[in-house]
Formats: structure tokens, sequence, C-alpha cells
């Protein structure tokens, strides 16, 4: 299942049937090799490895406001990196270091707001080399088909990208989609749930954390990873981080053209408060167990 004929450019390579305990050699995926991607003919050798890493700018969570009648306001909210994103920012800049003379392009869009001063350079002081930003009301509120169609195009005037890195979701939505289409766009071969990484002679090697097991894949260059949180902390940036990321380059323009969703937002709502009835019970107490018990059962 993890090995043999290459898969497809926009295809992710993915185990069957059961496998023995993550990390053994035996199993159906645990610690197997698989290749997906180009050719070996015509995978692009690189020394230096130019990569785009996605970010989304979303609303900070903290500063949400919730009407009476459950309606989300955003208005007042920060805009902030996604939370992520900021392992995919640190995977790519530690895949950078690796390689001297490569160079990590930090690629968002979104609305008007996202172009935030203090946004753009806590992305810069995080690893990213440049900055190309696509800030227009126009895009406000894209789907992942949208948001993936406005990346590609971003991408693609980068030049020669090596390789693209994203966050395996969105702080708001957290559909898991946008990796997979950007890829498909880009024409690229994906691999998800990408918890170590590294990159040599026109290979990425990533190793996936499964539901039942790791496994390793090679993918030919340029190729598309989605990182997980477990993939890294990301860095804190010290002071001289953050002074040197307003020196590096940063491009924000508007969009071209707004992209069609293939999504309806109907309504967001937050969900309903209900009444709760706190029971407290203490552990001096006789019978203190059989009286939590007891609580247990009448809520149920």
């Amino acid at each position: 299942p993890c090995s043999g004929q290459p898969l497809g450019p926009a295809f992710e390579r993915k185990p069957r049937g059961p496998a023995e305990h993550a990390g053994e050699s035996s199993g159906n995926c645990a610690n197997r090799l698989g290749r997906a991607g180009l050719p070996a003919s015509k995978r692009r050798e690189v020394r230096e490895v130019k990569i785009a890493v996605a970010v989304k700018i979303v609303p900070d969570s903290q500063d949400v406001a919730v009407g009476g009648n459950g309606e989300m306001d955003v208005s007042k909210a920060r805009p902030v990196v996604s939370e992520y994103d900021l392992p995919a920012i640190e995977a790519a800049a530690r895949v950078a270091k690796e390689s001297p003379e490569s160079k990590v392009v930090a690629v968002t869009a979104g609305p008007a707001s996202i172009d935030d001063s203090k946004v753009k350079k806590n992305i810069l002081a995080r690893g990213a080399d440049e900055l190309e930003m696509r800030a227009d009301d126009s895009l406000s509120g894209l789907d992942a088909f949208a948001t993936a169609e406005v990346l590609a195009g971003v991408i693609e005037g980068l030049g020669d990208i090596d390789l693209v890195v994203c966050g395996d979701g969105s702080a708001d939505e957290y559909v898991q989609q946008v990796d997979v289409q950007l890829a498909e766009r880009l024409g690229m071969p994906i691999a998800t749930s990408v918890v170590g990484l590294s990159v040599q002679g026109g290979i990425a090697t990533a190793t996936r954390a499964l539901e039942d097991c790791v496994e390793t894949v090679e993918l030919g260059l340029p190729a598309v990873v989605s990182v997980t949180p477990d993939f890294a902390t990301p860095r804190i940036p010290g002071m001289k981080d953050i002074l040197a990321a307003g020196k590096r380059p940063m491009s924000v323009s508007g969009a071209d053209a707004a992209p069609q969703p293939t999504l309806e937002t109907i309504e967001l709502a937050a969900p309903e408060k209900t009444e709760r009835n706190p029971t407290i019970v203490s552990a001096s107490e006789d019978g203190a167990i059989d009286k939590l018990a007891e609580a247990v059962k009448a809520a149920l």
C-alpha cells in the first residue's frame, strides 16, 4: 500500500487495511516508504529550495462578540495569524535552514483588514524572508475553492517554487481543504498530516502521522505538504527578529478579480447557551461516590 507505482500529481498516498503499532517495521504502512509525483527523469534537482508557505489571517477569537440571537460579530476583532499556520511557517523556516541560499516566501490573501503592520511583521519575524499579500475586500469570506484559486495565482507569480507548505486547517473554519485543492490547481503531488520533513536532491521526504500508523513518503519536487501542529512548536520572535522583519520585502496589492465561491453560507451563529445545574459533592461526606453517581445518572 505504501510502495509501488507513483501516483498522479494531485493525489496523496493512503494506507489500506490494518497496521501494527506505529514505529515498528511491520504492518501495512508503518515506516514503509512510498513515492509520489513526477518520474525521476522529470524531477527538479535543486540545491537551494524556494519555499512558499500559505498563511491565513483570521479574526482573533478572543475579540469575537456574540449577540443575543447568537450572531457572531467580528468587526472589532484584531487580525492575527491562524494558529494552525504557525507550525507551517516554522516547518518552512527549518527546511530552508538546511539548504543554504534557500528562501521562504509567505503568501496570504483576504479582506483589506489583513493589511496590518503588526501581522506582517509577525509573519516575517517567524522565519519568512518575504511576504506576498493580496488584501482586497472582494476577497472577504472566501471558501476553500476560491482561496486555493487566489493562492495558486500568487504562487505561480513567484516563478519556480520547489515546495509549498500549508497548515492542516484554519483557526476560523478548519475545513482542511485548501491544501489539497491548492495542490490540484498547481498540478503538484501532496502529502498531508506531515509531522516530519526534509528536502534533498529534488526529493521531499515526509513523515505522516495517520490514525493507525506512521508512514514515510517521498515526493518529487515541486510538491505541496500540509503540516500538523505536532510538527514543531513555533518559535517566539525576539526583539531582534521583530526589528529585522520590518526591513524584509513586503508586497501588498489588491485582487485582479474576485473568484467565484462554490459554497454559500446561509447562517453563522454561536451555539445556544444551556442552563447548568451544578451539583457539588464533598469527598469527605459519607457516600460521596454514590451521591456523585446518582447526580450523573440524573443528568443523563
